[in-house]
């Protein structure tokens, strides 16, 4: 259960800087996150697009990652990010700063990227979660697709976790590959009466409508814990198919996690 629930922002996870080995989820998509912070390198033959910046402290990470694979940092021509909390973005600046990756977010998403985290509707107050202030070089709207080199991605606007929380999909060989953004409710969120954040229970209310209805073969997210990364790398080089094809584990996360947004949005909304 606790690759269930969201880490509370304002204390950073140990596993969220544990270097964790670089792997092959299938064609042309590797990760190169941490053992708790999730990135992802799509390969071209054009460059490649990162997804997920991290931790500041991540990006020699994400690079050594990356160079074991026998790829090039260099190389990293977009970058973009499943939402606008530091643990997915604060290396952003220095990511822009030694590729020259075009940086695209998802709309909603991009007055805090670009304030460094200071807009945020729970965290404004917390000075431990802002990042270094970020331009986004496009601005991406719900069904955006973004291409480079043959591999084309679509950003889904799954909004409650941040309002422009994305979930990023790709169709590889057929099949399709889904990056969930965030389908969780952090401690300290206020689903009833939010002043920065009026309809965040209705965003939450969308955001599962569209997962929901994505097609999902190969089950990827912001955090490996959601996938349940650790057992299935564990099962990469046994006989059998990819581990990460799993549409009946997609639908069993989503499945928990709008129960557990439904008990919450129950008790807030039963209190005087």
């Amino acid at each position: 259960m606790a690759g269930l629930t969201a880490p509370l922002l304002a204390q950073n996870s140990p596993d969220w800087t544990i270097p964790y080995p670089p792997h092959n989820v299938i064609s042309n998509v590797y990760y190169v996150g941490s053992q708790g912070l999730a990135s992802y390198l799509i390969v071209t033959p054009q460059g490649s697009i990162l997804i997920n910046s991290s931790l500041e402290a991540s990006v020699p990470l994400i690079r050594e990652s990356i160079e074991k694979l026998g790829f090039k940092f260099a190389d990293t021509k977009i970058l973009l990010i499943s939402h606008a909390h530091f643990d997915h973005c604060a290396g952003s600046a220095r990511i822009k700063q030694l590729t020259g990756a075009a940086y695209m977010v998802m709309d909603a998403d991009v007055p805090e990227v670009e304030a460094g985290g200071k807009g945020n509707f729970r965290y404004a107050g917390s000075p431990e979660t802002f990042y270094p202030a970020t331009k986004v070089d496009r601005v991406l709207h719900d069904g955006d697709e973004v291409k480079l080199g043959g591999s084309v991605l679509v950003a889904h606007l799954t909004p409650g976790h941040t309002k422009g929380c994305t979930t990023w999909t790709m169709k590889i060989n057929g099949q399709n590959l889904v990056i969930v953004g965030s389908p969780n409710v952090n401690p300290g969120y206020k689903l009833v009466k939010n002043k920065e954040y009026p309809q965040i229970a209705q965003d939450y209310e969308k955001m599962f409508r569209v997962l929901k209805a994505l097609p999902c073969d190969i089950f990827l997210g912001a955090h490996g814990s959601y996938y349940d990364m650790e057992s299935k790398v564990g099962r990469i080089k046994l006989a059998g198919p990819n581990p990460f094809v799993d549409p009946a584990g997609y639908h069993a996360y989503i499945t928990e996690r709008e129960q557990a947004f439904r008990a919450e949005l129950r008790k807030q909304s039963s209190k005087p």
